[in-house]
């Protein structure tokens, strides 16, 4: 069986109701949508969250915190996810996110220092964390701010 010959088995699938489409058919005049009221006309209906004047649930929760639109949000990156590099490299965030070690770099990448390094590599980011910094000099290397 090939994708183009799927089907759905018979009378799993219904066709949809043709409203408004005469009296024989039951579905006609109103078009299922009752006699009179604000649902009946066109346009009409309420919006969204709309809970007929009482307080709507999005006021009623209590709102905390703000978006600082200032704000840097780095890319985040460990001392022992830098061991995928040959050693004698110079990693750059290009190169971060080349090998998937990042999906995206955001306001910068920064580098923490959670485990181990084994290979002497000059890294360039944009900010580095003190223990990331003693880590990769301890093993030869060097931190670059960019």
């Amino acid at each position: 069986m090939k994708l183009h010959e799927l089907r759905a088995v018979p009378g799993a699938t219904r066709a949809p109701k043709r409203k408004g489409r005469g009296t024989a058919t039951g579905q006609g005049t109103t078009a299922g949508r009752g006699m009179n009221g604000q649902k009946s006309r066109s346009g009409g209906g309420v919006r969204p969250g709309f809970e007929g004047g009482q307080m709507p649930l999005y006021r009623r929760i209590p709102k905390r915190g703000f978006t600082n639109i200032w704000g840097t949000e780095y890319t985040v990156l460990n001392v022992e996810d830098l061991n995928k590099f040959e050693a004698g490299t110079v990693v750059t965030p290009e190169m971060i996110q080349e090998a998937g070690l990042a999906k995206q770099v955001k306001d910068g990448i920064k580098v923490l220092g959670n485990g181990t390094l084994e290979k002497n590599l000059t890294v360039q980011a944009h900010k580095f964390s003190k223990t990331a910094i003693e880590k990769i000099e301890a093993a030869g290397g060097k931190a670059e701010v960019i």
